[in-house]
C-alpha cells in the first residue's frame, strides 16, 4: 500500500471538509436571512391585508345600502315581470334563484354595489357607488398576489437553492479529490520508486537505477540516488581492485625476495669464474658465463619490478597544472619516438589537479608510451584534458588496434606481457598510482579507433 499517497488523501481531506461544512453552514444562513428579505413574504402580508380590508368595506358597503333601503334614504329601480326579457343579467340571475336579497358588484370596474330585493313578482334594485374603489380590479390583483405566493410555496426556493449548494459543493469537492488523487500518485510513484531502488542498494544490488523522468526536486533526488548507485558501485570495484592488489603485492614482495636472494650469489659466483678463466678455451667459458650474468640481471630487473610494484610510495598531493603536465610529458616523449604524431586538446581555464605530482607523471608516461607503442609509426596519440564535477580528466587516445574484449575484464592485473622486455606490470601500476592519488583510470571509447584511457584525479 502506497501510504504517502493515502496520507495525502486523508490531510485534504480533513484540511477541506472542515471549512467546507463551515462555508455550508455560512452559506445556508445567509440564503435563509436572504430569503426572509425576498418580496413574496411581504408580498403575502399585503394581499391577506388587502383581502380583509377589502372584506370589512365589501361588508360595511353592503349593510350601508341595505339600511337606506330599509329607511327610504335611497330610491330602487323597479323591475317588472312585463319586461322580463329587458332585465339585465344579474336581475335575471336572482329572480331565477330562490334567495330573498342579493348583494351584486356592479359597473365597468366593479365600483357600484347593487342590492337586490323581491316584492312580489318585481325586483328592486337598490345601488350606490363604492367612492372610487374598484372591487373588480382589487379582486383581480388580490388573486394575482395569491398566485404569486402559492407559485412560490410550491417551489419552496429556500429547499431548492439549499440542495443545489450542496450539490455543486459536493461536485467541487470530489473534483478536486480525483485531482489529488492523481497528483498524489504522481509524486508518490516516484518517491516508491526511489526506495526500491534505495531497498536494492542496501541489499547489495549496486546496479540498481531509477529512471528520470521528471525534473523536479523528485527527479533531482532520483538523479542524486543514480549518482550515488554509480560512485557506491565504482567505490566497490576500487575496493575489490585494491584488496586483489595488496594480495598481488604480497605475493610480489615474497617472489621478489626469494629470488632476488638466489640470483645474487648465482651472479657472483659466474663473474668470479669468468675472471679466473684463463689458458685454452678461456673465451668460450667467459662468453657462457656472461650470458649467465646477463640472464640473471635480466631477472634481478623483473626483481626490482615486482620490488616496485609492491612497494608503497609516499603520496605528498599538492596543487598540478595538467595542461601544462601533459605537455610536459608529451615533449619528452616526443624525441623518444620521433615517427609519431602528437596532438593535444586543452581544457580552457588551465583546470588543477591535487595529487602527487611524481605518481601522476609516471601514470602520463605509462599511458604515452603504451599508446606511442600501440601506434607504431605514422601512427597518431592524442592527449585530453577536461574538468567537470570536482574531477579532472587526463585522456590518452591512439590510433592502434585497441583493446579485445578478452583483455578487458584483465586490463589492469598484473598479467605476462607479450611486449619485448614487458613485465605487464605497467597498467596495474598506473592504476595504483591514480587510486593513491584519489582517482583512478578507466578504459573509455578511443576517437583515434584505438585504444583510449581516462585518468580521473580529484579537483584542487
Amino acid at each position: 500500500m502506497n501510504r504517502l499517497r493515502n496520507r495525502l488523501i486523508l490531510i485534504f481531506a480533513v484540511a477541506t471538509l472542515a471549512p467546507l461544512l463551515v462555508t455550508a453552514w455560512v452559506s445556508v444562513s445567509l440564503f435563509d436571512w436572504s430569503l426572509s428579505q425576498a418580496s413574496t413574504k411581504e408580498l403575502d402580508q399585503v394581499s391577506k391585508s388587502l383581502e380583509k380590508t377589502g372584506r370589512e368595506l365589501y361588508q360595511r358597503a353592503c349593510e350601508a345600502l341595505k339600511q337606506d333601503a330599509v329607511a327610504g334614504r335611497t330610491s330602487p329601480q323597479r323591475f317588472v315581470p312585463a319586461a322580463h326579457d329587458q332585465w339585465p343579467l344579474a336581475v335575471q340571475e336572482f329572480d331565477a334563484s330562490e334567495e330573498p336579497e342579493t348583494f351584486v358588484q356592479a359597473g365597468n370596474k366593479g365600483d357600484r354595489l347593487d342590492y337586490l330585493v323581491r316584492h312580489g313578482a318585481e325586483v328592486w334594485m337598490y345601488s350606490t357607488s363604492l367612492h372610487g374603489v374598484a372591487m373588480q380590479q382589487l379582486s383581480e390583483q388580490y388573486a394575482h398576489a395569491r398566485s404569486v405566493v402559492a407559485a412560490d410555496a410550491a417551489r419552496d426556493l429556500r429547499r431548492g437553492l439549499t440542495y443545489t449548494f450542496f450539490l455543486l459543493m459536493a461536485v467541487i469537492w470530489i473534483v478536486a479529490l480525483l485531482a489529488l488523487v492523481y497528483f498524489a500518485h504522481r509524486v508518490s510513484q516516484p518517491i516508491q520508486q526511489l526506495t526500491t531502488g534505495l531497498s536494492q542498494v542496501a541489499a547489495g544490488n549496486l546496479d540498481s537505477r531509477v529512471a528520470v523522468v521528471r525534473d523536479d526536486e523528485i527527479g533531482a533526488a532520483i538523479q542524486a540516488f543514480n549518482n550515488m548507485a554509480d560512485e557506491l558501485k565504482q567505490s566497490q570495484d576500487r575496493l575489490v581492485y585494491v584488496t586483489r592488489l595488496e594480495s598481488w603485492q604480497a605475493l610480489a614482495r615474497k617472489m621478489a625476495h626469494e629470488v632476488k636472494n638466489s640470483l645474487t650469489p648465482i651472479r657472483l659466483t659466474m663473474e668470479e669464474i669468468a675472471a679466473r678463466q684463463t689458458g685454452p678455451g678461456s673465451e668460450f667459458y667467459e662468453q657462457a658465463a656472461q650470458i649467465v650474468v646477463d640472464e640473471v640481471m635480466g631477472l634481478e630487473r623483473r626483481v626490482r619490478a615486482f620490488s616496485e610494484f609492491a612497494s608503497e610510495p609516499p603520496v605528498a598531493p599538492k596543487s598540478l597544472d595538467i595542461n601544462s603536465l601533459l605537455e610536459e610529458r608529451i615533449a619528452f616523449l616526443r624525441t623518444a619516438h620521433p615517427d609519431i604524431v602528437y596532438s593535444v586538446r586543452l581544457a580552457p581555464d588551465d583546470p588543477k589537479a591535487y595529487a602527487d605530482e611524481d605518481l601522476v607523471k609516471g601514470v602520463l608516461t605509462n599511458l604515452l608510451e603504451n599508446a606511442a607503442q600501440a601506434a607504431k609509426s605514422g601512427g597518431v596519440v592524442l592527449g585530453v584534458t577536461a574538468a567537470a564535477s570536482g574531477k579532472v580528466a587526463i585522456e590518452v587516445h591512439d590510433s592502434g588496434p585497441g583493446v579485445n574484449a578478452q583483455a578487458r575484464s584483465t586490463l589492469f592485473e598484473p598479467t605476462i606481457s607479450f611486449k619485448r622486455g614487458g613485465m605487464g606490470l605497467g597498467l596495474s601500476i598506473a592504476r595504483k598510482s591514480a587510486l593513491l592519488s584519489g582517482g583512478d583510470i578507466v578504459l573509455v571509447q578511443g576517437e583515434l579507433g584505438g585504444a583510449a584511457f581516462r585518468v580521473l584525479l580529484p579537483a584542487a
